[in-house]
């Protein structure tokens, strides 16, 4: 088989280039390491790492285009003419990227200027999704299968009156079988669809990107700032950047618990809603809930963007049970992108260390509401839970 090659340098979330923004901005000297996770210890073909490489290397040739620039201009109005001439003139370097193979072993580091790392992560993931399945010559269902699948889930999406976004880039089978997804979502899902997360998908569509930002934005700040304040010091540079625009706060990157203490009547009010994506939605609703209750503020106004790794089953569960109380929408991913008789990809790429401004390099950790979720070193996973007073 041949080199897959990505289309878009936009090919990829849109909270990658929200950040980006912010870090280049904030942070211009930050550097940092990310690290491949094979949760679903799958195997890969000997020469894997060689295929990967030459995706790697094509992808210094991407660039911006004009058309690109003005979409993001039209859509992204918050998104400084500074940034969309720095974006216009940006390229991958493939030397940020290490990828060993040892066996069926698949090593990958990331490592540079934070800046310019961050947008490695998710094509990066989509790439080696889709040559897994391609190196081993894993046939899918055809592209009618593909579209009937996805119109038959958004219909019931429809039926339910539930307002649904396609997160699914990272883990996607290929490209291909993305577009037909969000083709098929555009077509039948007018009640329902509001957009994807992809970038380039979005403006193919005719769609405004979605996205704010990841668990790697506040577990820098843990590094910068120190555990205690990542949170209040995380949303407070975020609304510095935004001005209230990208108004979802990711919740659980040091628990949702400790993120609620921190969230404050200022930060209440300014944002427009969390994210929930890990632990009990239900639990997770309750709990936001009675937060915005006891401020004075009425959950009604407010949304829950949820997005772990949900289906019609499980939205159909969080619907009944937030209707009427609080505003929501799914964000769902591998379940449309990845679902054509194989099975789906268990993998990530997390950020490990970082090394902010005039320091050293540090572990970063994740205290997810999902333990088996958590990312960091034993030592720094404890450190990081006695200075925030977790017990388990």
């Amino acid at each position: 088989m041949g080199t897959i090659f990505l289309k878009s340098i936009l090919d990829n979330d849109f909270y990658k280039f929200t950040m980006q923004h912010a870090v280049i901005k904030l942070f211009p000297k930050a550097k940092v390491r990310y690290k491949f996770i094979n949760r679903g210890k799958h195997t890969f073909p000997p020469g894997f790492a060689v295929l990967l490489r030459h995706s790697v290397e094509a992808m210094t040739k991407l660039q911006l285009t004009q058309e690109e620039k003005l979409y993001l201009k039209k859509h992204c109005p918050y998104l400084d003419p500074t940034y969309l001439d720095f974006l216009q003139g940006y390229s991958f370097d493939a030397s940020e990227v290490e990828i060993e193979q040892v066996g069926s072993d698949l090593d990958i580091t990331i490592e540079g200027f934070w800046y310019r790392t961050i947008l490695w992560e998710v094509p990066l993931m989509a790439l080696i999704s889709e040559l897994f399945y391609a190196s081993q010559g894993l046939e899918r269902i055809d592209d009618k299968a593909v579209q009937d699948i996805t119109k038959k889930k958004i219909e019931s999406y429809n039926a339910l009156g539930a307002t649904i976004l396609e997160f699914g880039t990272r883990r996607r089978h290929s490209y291909k079988v993305h577009t037909l997804v969000n083709e098929t979502l555009a077509l039948y899902g007018q009640e329902s669809f509001l957009g994807t997360s992809n970038v380039h998908l979005a403006m193919l569509n005719g769609k405004r990107p979605l996205g704010t930002h990841a668990h790697e934005w506040f577990m820098f700040h843990a590094a910068q700032y120190g555990f205690k304040v990542a949170n209040i010091v995380g949303l407070e540079n975020w609304t510095q950047v935004y001005g209230g625009d990208l108004g979802i706060a990711l919740t659980d990157t040091y628990t949702t618990d400790v993120f609620f203490e921190q969230f404050d009547k200022k930060y209440s009010k300014l944002f427009d809603g969390v994210r929930h994506d890990s632990g009990d939605p239900i639990e997770f609703a309750k709990k936001i809930i009675a937060h915005y209750t006891k401020l004075g503020i009425d959950p009604k106004s407010k949304i829950i963007v949820f997005s772990d790794s949900l289906n019609l089953e499980k939205v159909k569960v969080i619907s009944d049970f937030c209707k009427d109380k609080i505003k929501m929408s799914f964000g769902i991913g591998t379940n449309f992108t990845n679902d054509v008789g194989l099975p789906a990809m268990n993998m990530v790429i997390k950020l490990t260390e970082t090394k902010p401004d005039f320091t050293h390099w540090e572990g970063v950790v994740k205290l997810s509401d999902e333990k088996n979720k958590n990312t960091g070193t034993p030592e720094m996973i404890a450190l990081a839970k006695q200075v925030l007073g977790i017990k388990s």
